[in-house]
């Protein structure tokens, strides 16, 4: 998924997913760098990454 999509996903502005890979602390999935212009994350590192930020209420 591109850097529009994710970002529509977790309702966030581009410009945070963005900054997530390139300013330190680096956050965010893991991504894939096609070039200097073209970042896209795979399905799976997005479900990965979401599922290991799960808080459980109850468990807390």
């Amino acid at each position: 998924m591109s850097t529009e999509e994710l970002a529509e996903l977790l309702d966030v502005d581009p410009s945070t997913i963005r900054r997530w890979r390139t300013a330190p602390p680096f956050q965010g999935p893991p991504f894939i760098q096609i070039s200097d212009r073209v970042v896209k994350y795979a399905t799976a590192d997005v479900e990965r990454w979401l599922s290991a930020r799960r808080v459980c209420p109850l468990a807390a």
